[in-house]
């Protein structure tokens, strides 16, 4: 396995047409060895999908300078302890019970490490994923608020046999709806162009970064 750097140079050149955009690389499944190589040519925000994964690969690198890692899969209420002290963003909140954990924690430890939260919408009303529906979410950002959790974005994942930017598009309805000082989080390997199109601020992107 090793980092294809042509096509991150590709992303990059595509991401520099839109300035409040940034690359969020995700390592799920990829050794250490290749986080630390990009580390080395300056990349600091990746994205992991479980916590027991990255706490193995990261537990040793989260003190290093400007290194940032966002949680991007779903969080179950056992690991919320482990992810508050490991993840400087968790993108997943979903649901009231665990932004109940999540701030039960929080009052028991006040030198966490996340500071951030979004709340993960489930743009497509698709009832295998995870995620709160469109209707619900401002609801659950203020219930997350109310909890002292600091939401500062929305993320989601668009279906994946229909065209992303219906989604995306709904997706920034619902941020002015909400906040417009919301980041999204949005778009992967195969829709990130478009994403970047519709003001995604964080596109997530893995398999097209490792060989």
């Amino acid at each position: 396995m090793k980092i294809n750097y042509d096509e991150l140079d590709k992303i990059n050149k595509k991401i520099k047409n839109y300035p409040k955009s940034s690359l969020l690389i995700v390592t799920k499944n990829r050794p250490q060895n290749l986080v630390k190589s990009l580390m080395d040519k300056g990349y600091l925000l990746f994205g992991e999908n479980k916590v027991q994964e990255a706490e193995s690969k990261y537990y040793n690198l989260i003190n290093y300078k400007n290194l940032k890692l966002h949680l991007i899969g779903p969080l179950q209420t056992n690991k919320v302890k482990t992810a508050l002290s490991l993840f400087d963003t968790i993108q997943t909140i979903d649901r009231p019970k665990l932004i109940k954990v999540i701030s039960k924690q929080s009052k028991l430890n006040k030198n966490l490490k996340t500071k951030n939260y979004f709340i993960q919408v489930n743009i497509g009303e698709e009832s295998q994923k995870s995620g709160i529906v469109p209707s619900e979410t401002k609801n659950l950002c203020e219930l997350a608020l109310s909890e002292n959790l600091n939401v500062t974005g929305l993320m989601c994942i668009p279906p994946i046999s229909h065209n992303p930017s219906i989604y995306f598009k709904k997706m920034n309805e619902l941020r002015q709806s909400i906040d417009p000082t919301f980041k999204i989080s949005m778009g992967m390997s195969n829709d990130y162009e478009t994403a970047l199109i519709n003001h995604s601020d964080l596109i997530r992107i893995g398999s097209r970064i490792f060989l």
